[in-house]
């Protein structure tokens, strides 16, 4: 059980739980050693709910229905990776070179993401410890919570206005992102995500503005030492897409799932270079950090990494299903974060 010595200072707490976890997970030093890491692993993905004014419908088949995928994920520090993920037949990658964030979608191509560069969200769902404290390293301790019958601490980490207002474009302003980290007091480790966005979407006709809140519930589990280091090899999410504000009572509601596996993780792997974090030359501006894939039936994909192409790194085995919806929305399974 640790202890943390609260006081008047919320920041101080919060920094006496990350020195605990970094120290949970393998200890600074070690951490600190790493260069690059490789993962790779499953998931499953499942549309459960969708609501609206009139009416709530439920996926009862929601385990049936679920859609398989494979992702796999390289990372060098600083501040540079790169993901690609399948599900049901359709493919996404995005990377981030330490200067820019960006993303690759059949339907819409290479785009890049405005703002600051952030690290991906998978990474920090138990993949890469030192990151996830320097996330939090701004945080505040705001209390005790039980997460699964583990007692946690809370930190409480809000973007303040200026990256905000830089990550914004058009017509569409992101009002608000706040995240929650909560922290086992009997290991110290990372058990539970809640990250929440909110975006105002103006009219382009003069009327009422659009929102979109976006909240994702991530839960972390089955820690376990890869050389030393603390990963967790499954977990969860759930993201629930809320949009409204357009008429009174009018709104729409839906609630989608993942579940994940990992399968393989590796450190300091000999021979990645620069090469594989290269955005792709036909990149375009645009918000596109702010989307959520959901997969639809679909057809067999495979792919794979061909040697010493840049920014090709994949699975290796194949999926099953079909195209991959995109939501306009405010918050990613796997894409985007900022402090």
């Amino acid at each position: 059980m640790l202890f943390v010595p609260y006081d008047k200072d919320e920041t101080s707490s919060a920094q006496y739980i990350l020195q605990q976890y970094l120290a949970a997970s393998g200890g600074h030093r070690l951490l600190a050693s790493v260069r690059n890491s490789y993962a790779m692993g499953k998931v499953r993905m499942v549309a459960t709910e969708f609501e609206n004014a009139g009416r709530l419908v439920k996926n009862r088949n929601a385990a049936r229905c679920a859609e398989p995928g494979r992702f796999v994920l390289w990372q060098m520090a600083p501040e540079k990776w790169y993901i690609e993920l399948a599900v049901g037949g359709s493919k996404v990658h995005a990377g981030c070179n330490g200067k820019l964030v960006w993303r690759h979608t059949p339907w819409l191509g290479s785009h890049a993401a405005k703002g600051p560069v952030r690290p991906l969200r998978r990474a920090l769902q138990g993949l890469d410890p030192l990151t996830a404290a320097s996330m939090f390293a701004g945080a505040r301790c705001i209390g005790e919570r039980k997460v699964n019958g583990e007692d946690c601490f809370i930190l409480k980490l809000c973007t303040d206005p200026e990256t905000l207002k830089a990550r914004t474009e058009g017509l569409a302003e992101i009002i608000r992102h706040v995240m929650f980290g909560y922290f086992s007091q009997r290991t110290g480790l990372l058990v539970h995500i809640e990250d929440s966005h909110l975006t105002r979407i103006q009219s382009t006709t003069g009327g009422d503005a659009v929102y979109w809140e976006t909240t994702i519930n991530s839960f972390i589990e089955d820690y376990r030492p890869v050389d030393g280091i603390m990963i967790a090899h499954s977990g969860r999410s759930a993201v629930t897409l809320f949009r409204f504000g357009e008429v009174a009572m009018s709104h729409t509601k839906t609630r989608m799932e993942e579940a994940w596996s990992i399968e393989e993780v590796a450190f300091n792997v000999p021979g990645l270079s620069m090469d594989c974090f290269i955005p792709p030359t036909d990149i375009k501006s645009g918000s596109v950090s702010e989307t959520v894939e959901l997969p639809h039936g679909g057809e067999k994909n495979k792919f794979g990494p061909p040697p010493g192409h840049r920014a090709k790194v994949a699975a290796l085995e194949k999926t099953d299903g079909g195209d991959v919806e995109r939501n306009r929305s405010t918050g990613d399974f796997d894409f985007g974060n900022s402090k």
